[in-house]
């Protein structure tokens, strides 16, 4: 029965979410279902597991309040200044309108693999994209395909020397460093890549034929303005607020070893090295003040429009933490943790089932950051000792966690329809083949060549 409701709540999430029901009553139904069908204490489960634990949903949304909105109020102003336009018209001319997926796709795999955090990447890539395929005339749900591909694949779990947490989770938990088993790695990398843009590539030519073109959601009005208004800032100059926020958000690890002293200079650095979530929101929050002073076109209305920006993050933010409550109540369940045993105690190969262990644990958590933390606490010394390598099972365990864990349910699913403006129905199938079945495909490719010695 317990294991049952666990795993029914889980298939109930995905199908309320691609059914269209709001996200945020579908992840309070499964979480009730989960509690009442694995005898946990119902006010508990939902004040305590659901709402304020370590995975509850105000705990998430108060971590990263201040980053969603740092985010959304940036983007909402690079898109009312005219500044994406204007570097989306530049990257146009440069090399050609037909290769936007490809520009968005790179400039989001650019900044996660330079630290920048997989939510911010979205905000700040969304007017970028936005005009970019105004301009090409290419269906909006493949914008999230190329999102997800640069920020959510293999600049997140594959690419040696990555600053993901996924990375960092392993690492610390199996003593080995951020460039484990790197051909590994790199061989998951672009094997990721490849498939990811040989897909968008082709679902753009079969959506060109279909007369399937660009349809703006209901608050891109503005942001995707055409370049028959107002005249466009200098492109050097638009980058500059964007080259500002991840500059900034680098600074720890650009300086890090340099001796700073005591003095304000050293201050600052040591607090933007120990504020993972709060630096960023920071480094936001002055772009767009500099992005404020730079354009004329919100140098007036600045307040006015970072307040809209504001009403942009609220229910990204809310949808994100209803999903991660719902993990919350899952992880307390008894059957999650007979799940992972059995698991564990199955007849397969070492690697492939650490494979499997982990990304089912990710999949009905809905976290591959969760799923993988439960996984080295509870599981990895056990296929240690079973001769796995540490380096090796740092990478294949890393990769894996960010396959399945992309279902309906994810949180940073949910965040990227909700900041798109798209739904499961209309973007999920681009979404879930890119970070869910190429991911999956590439960890076992790189299983096969460990097992054949290669």
């Amino acid at each position: 029965m317990e294991f049952a409701g666990l795993l029914g709540s889980v298939a109930l999430l995905i199908w309320l979410a691609l059914r269209g029901i709001d996200i945020v009553f579908a992840a309070l139904i499964c979480a009730t279902v989960v509690i009442l069908t694995n005898d946990l204490p119902l006010a508990k489960g939902l004040s305590e597991y659901f709402a304020s634990g370590p995975l509850g949903a105000f705990s998430f949304a108060g971590r990263f309040y201040l980053l969603f909105i740092a985010g959304a109020v940036f983007g909402r102003i690079m898109g009312e200044s005219h500044a994406a336009s204007s570097l989306a018209m530049a990257l146009i001319r440069r090399l050609g309108a037909h290769r936007a997926l490809l520009i968005c796709t790179i400039a989001c795999a650019l900044l996660t693999y330079g630290g920048v955090v997989v939510f911010v990447v979205i905000f700040a890539i969304y007017p970028l994209g936005l005009k970019l395929l105004q301009e090409s005339d290419i269906p909006k749900r493949l914008l999230l395909g190329a999102i997800a591909l640069g920020s959510g694949t293999f600049t997140l779990t594959a690419l040696p020397g990555t600053p993901s947490i996924h990375n960092v989770i392993s690492a610390s938990a199996l003593g080995t460093d951020l460039f484990a088993a790197p051909w590994l790695g790199l061989i998951g990398a672009v094997l990721m890549f490849s498939f990811g843009m040989l897909y968008l590539e082709r679902e753009r030519i079969k959506a060109k034929a279909a007369g399937e073109g660009f349809v703006p959601g209901p608050r891109d009005d503005i942001a995707a303005e055409g370049s028959h208004g107002p005249a466009l800032p200098p492109w050097p100059l638009a980058l500059s607020p964007l080259v500002f926020v991840i500059g900034t958000i680098l600074m720890p690890r650009l300086l890090k070893g340099v001796d700073l002293g005591d003095g304000v200079a050293g201050d600052v650095l040591q607090f933007a090295s120990t504020q993972a979530i709060l630096w960023p929101s920071i480094a936001l929050f002055f772009g767009s003040a500099l992005a404020i002073a730079l354009f004329p076109a919100v140098r007036r209305r600045g307040l006015t429009v970072a307040g809209r920006g504001t009403q942009d993050a609220i229910m990204p933010l809310i949808n994100t933490a209803a999903v991660i409550g719902f993990g919350g109540v899952v992880t307390q369940t008894s059957g999650f943790a007979d799940f992972t045993t059995l698991v564990l105690n199955s007849d397969l190969p070492p690697l492939l089932s650490a494979f499997f262990s982990v990304s089912l644990v990710s999949a009905i958590t809905g976290s591959a950051s969760g799923g993988l933390q439960i996984f080295m606490q509870s599981m990895a010394p056990a296929y240690l000792e079973m001769g796995v390598a540490p380096e090796v099972l740092h990478r294949v365990t890393t990769m894996a966690s960010g396959g399945v864990d992309s279902l309906p349910h994810c949180g940073a699913v949910v965040a990227m329809l909700t900041i798109t403006q798209l739904t499961h129905r209309q973007a999920y199938k681009d979404v879930g083949i890119i970070t869910v079945v190429f991911p999956v495909l590439a960890t076992l490719i790189v299983i096969a060549l460990v097992a054949l010695g290669l």
